[in-house]
């Protein structure tokens, strides 16, 4: 489920589901390639045997900030909104990783349309996104992302 609104429609969405991403499967290739990236390569993350054998969690989980980076994709799924000439991520105002993301594991992304402000030229979105891993019995992560879309 996804939205796609014109810029002058959005405030009238405020406090209103947005919609639901596509399942996003965390692989250790995409572990991998976000420890590379991040030069985070600690042992719960990368080191497959390791994990399986000594972490608390039964095998290797991806980062929390893995997670976080992925709300992007994720958000492109859920918004589509009209008549901008440009997007911006402006920022987030609370994070949180309730559980881990198990290696193998997919996740999606719930948006909800907080709070709608006009700025300079456009409009400040303040969005809260649930990422929720298939069966999980809580969140992976849940934030609140300040977005902004010019007109």
């Amino acid at each position: 489920m996804s939205t796609t609104v014109s810029l002058a429609e959005l405030p009238s969405l405020k406090g209103s589901v947005l919609g639901t991403s596509e399942w996003f499967e965390i692989t250790q290739q995409r572990v991998n390639t976000f420890a590379d990236a991040t030069d985070d390569h600690q042992w719960i993350h990368v080191d497959v045997a390791r994990a399986k054998k000594e972490s608390p969690f039964g095998g290797p989980i991806g980062h929390g900030f893995l997670t976080l980076s992925l709300f992007v994709p994720m958000w492109s799924q859920v918004l589509t909104v009209t008549g901008t000439t440009m997007a911006v991520n402006y920022g987030l105002n609370r994070v949180r990783f309730p559980a881990p993301v198990p290696v193998g594991s997919k996740i999606r992304l719930t948006a909800t349309l907080v709070d709608v402000e006009e700025v300079t030229g456009g409009l400040q979105l303040i969005v809260g996104g649930v990422v929720e891993r298939e069966g999980g019995d809580k969140p992976v992560c849940v934030l609140e992302a300040v977005m902004r879309f010019y007109a």
